[in-house]
């Protein structure tokens, strides 16, 4: 599937051209891996410790379903961060706004590890860590379509998919570099210290974040795709002003156009509204299931096995990085994969795996065994990870580049909120409720059987087109 060709001309030399193809490659790669660390330390923390120290309440549950709460708030400001990192994205350039998103996820990291607890502050403890956890959101959101499109739209002929993989490997990179610094806190802290200010460790390290930031802005250039077309529009500007002015107009119609890096033109937002919006719905119907199982792997599980299965944190903690390791390998290899035989074969296959194993996960995890647990979530993390591979440039394939940062955006965002944000939340009260966790796997089958038709609806588009 390829609806927007990425063939560029270019006037520097091919050294010079694969010196910024690798240096975009991997300044992307490493946002992707710092921001999602960033993120996804919230998560651990969500739920290990911050139901406790944030939201005091009379059972254990109802500090975690707060605390999850708190998780999920994150996920529905996303999309704002997609909106305006896309719209901003496709008018002015890819890295300003990725930029942009990593010094806010620094500061919002950080910032949560300062945070006084409810005990010391009261009520403005939650508040101030529900704001904190929102600008953690928009900058989540505005950062992975600015990763993306900084390695796609880099990547020569027949090579998308690896290179939008680069971007993806940084959820598994986040994952593991999380889980491993959260278990070396533990393991130099005692109980009471972990709770008391071990926690806030792996937070303060997000200051990290804003030296890439640096980085990113003086040593990184825009991408080559985005110029193009940059370039294009002036164009087009030039050749309608001058029609208009040999029959003597004014050219103000033309004028109004703009250029994408900085002039008035039509809203890409606007476009993607008016012309694309089932197209949207499509990207994020087909990913929810993803990364709703994902969550609930990384955070729901982390949470149901220590709270309801007694199981140890330290042991389930070093379970979820092994298994997270195993991406590393298999997010390239499905997209590279995805290069040769295309990107909805091997997307659709990821998601009807997901749709096969949730109710044998979920009975090997109530085992309450450690072995069985590793297999469950191995397994369930090889699905995963074959869908995620080519995701990345399946989605910049079905939008143009003027409005690929939005679209793109926005269809990964819907889907973070339809599915990552709410399922650890929904996770816990579906075990509430039911008492059994095949309520949970129930509804993992009924988020693949959506991704499987958006699937097919997007096949059928793209062989129709």
């Amino acid at each position: 599937m390829d609806t927007a060709p990425f063939a560029l001309p270019s006037t520097s030399t091919p050294a010079q051209d694969a010196k910024n193809r690798r240096k975009g490659a991997t300044a992307a790669a490493l946002a992707s891996a710092v921001e999602w660390y960033d993120y996804f330390v919230f998560g651990i923390a969500a739920a290990l410790v911050l139901g406790d120290l944030y939201f005091p309440a009379g059972s254990s549950s109802a500090g975690v379903l707060a605390s999850f709460a708190t998780f999920a708030v994150g996920f529905l400001a996303r999309p704002f961060g997609g909106i305006i990192a896309g719209h901003l994205g496709d008018k002015r350039g890819r890295k300003p706004m990725l930029v942009l998103a990593l010094t806010l996820m620094g500061v919002a990291t950080t910032g949560i590890g300062l945070l006084p607890t409810y005990e010391t502050i009261g009520i403005a403890a939650p508040v101030l860590l529900v704001t904190l956890r929102v600008m953690q959101g928009i900058a989540v959101g505005a950062q992975w379509g600015g990763a993306m499109l900084l390695a796609t739209e880099y990547a020569p002929e027949g090579k998308r998919g690896i290179y939008g993989s680069f971007v993806q490997l940084g959820v598994p990179i986040g994952v593991v570099t999380a889980n491993s610094v959260f278990l070396l806190a533990g393991a130099f802290t005692s109980e009471s210290a972990f709770a008391a200010w071990g926690w806030r460790l792996p937070f303060l390290i997000g200051l990290l974040v804003l030296v890439l930031a640096w980085y990113i802005h003086k040593h990184v250039e825009e991408t080559p795709e985005f110029r193009a077309a940059e370039r294009a529009l002036a164009e087009k500007e030039k050749a309608e002003k001058e029609q208009a002015a040999e029959q003597g107009e004014q050219g103000e119609q033309g004028a109004d156009k703009g250029k994408v890096g900085g002039g008035a033109r039509n809203s890409p937002l606007r476009t993607i509204l008016r012309g694309h919006l089932g197209t949207v719905f499509l990207a994020g119907g087909s990913f929810a299931v993803n990364t709703a199982t994902f969550y609930i792997l990384i955070t729901g599980v982390l949470d149901y096995t220590t709270r309801e299965l007694d199981m140890n944190r330290g042991a389930v903690l070093t379970v979820s990085l092994c298994v997270s390791l195993t991406q590393l390998v298999l997010i390239p290899a499905s997209a590279a994969l995805s290069d040769r035989i295309g990107r909805i074969r091997i997307y659709g296959l990821g998601a009807a795996g997901i749709a096969l194993w949730a109710v044998p996960m979920f009975l090997l995890i109530d085992t309450g065994s450690l072995l069985w647990l590793a297999v469950g979530t191995f397994v369930a993390s090889c699905f995963l990870s074959i869908m995620y591979g080519p995701q990345a440039a399946l989605f910049a394939e079905l939008f143009t580049p003027e409005m690929r940062y939005t679209g793109a955006s926005l269809g990964y965002q819907i889907a973070a909120v339809l599915g990552g944000g709410l399922a650890p939340f929904v996770m816990v009260l579906l075990l509430e409720t039911t008492g059994t966790s095949m309520s949970v796997a129930a509804y993992i089958i009924g988020l693949a059987v959506i991704a499987l038709g958006s699937i097919k609806v997007l096949a059928d588009r793209a062989r129709s087109g």
